[in-house]
């Protein structure tokens, strides 16, 4: 159906990462999923570092889908790293949260996220919001090319 690509799971509730993999699965595109929980974890594992150098050789994720409210390192936090690191700026960010602040809105588009969507209430419309994710960001958007 489209381009099978890699995804990066950034998430501290287990319920919430359950559910968006399952929502993942149910689309059949057959994307690889790499979940961390925290945003410390996040930044290890994109700058291959602290338990993450065997993943020196694999290829950055596709798109990243990240919580705000962590603990350790905020949303917030990693995604301005993200912005600011020239070999991850141009990886698409998407926050997947919780958080109705206009205050982390207004922020998380100041340093670059690529869309903020609000977790829905009801499993069945965020397995639906999940799946409209993966639709745009795997089949319907289009990227340059890019390597390891």
């Amino acid at each position: 159906m489209g381009k099978v690509g890699k995804l990066l799971i950034v998430e501290d509730n287990s319920d919430d990462e359950l559910l968006t993999i399952r929502a993942f699965r149910k689309g059949n595109l057959g994307n690889e999923i790499d979940v961390v929980r925290d945003g410390e974890e996040a930044l290890d594992y994109l700058f291959r570092r602290n338990g993450f150098e065997s993943k020196k050789n694999e290829s950055l994720p596709d798109l990243i889908l990240l919580d705000l409210k962590m603990p350790k390192v905020s949303g917030l936090e990693v995604l301005q790293i993200i912005k600011n690191d020239p070999h991850l700026k141009a990886l698409p960010v998407v926050v997947l949260t919780t958080s109705k602040d206009d205050s982390d809105l207004k922020k998380a588009y100041e340093l670059g996220v690529n869309s903020y969507v609000l977790k829905p209430v009801s499993i069945i419309e965020f397995i639906e919001a999940i799946q409209k994710l993966e639709i745009y960001w795997f089949v319907l958007n289009q990227r340059p090319q890019r390597g390891q």
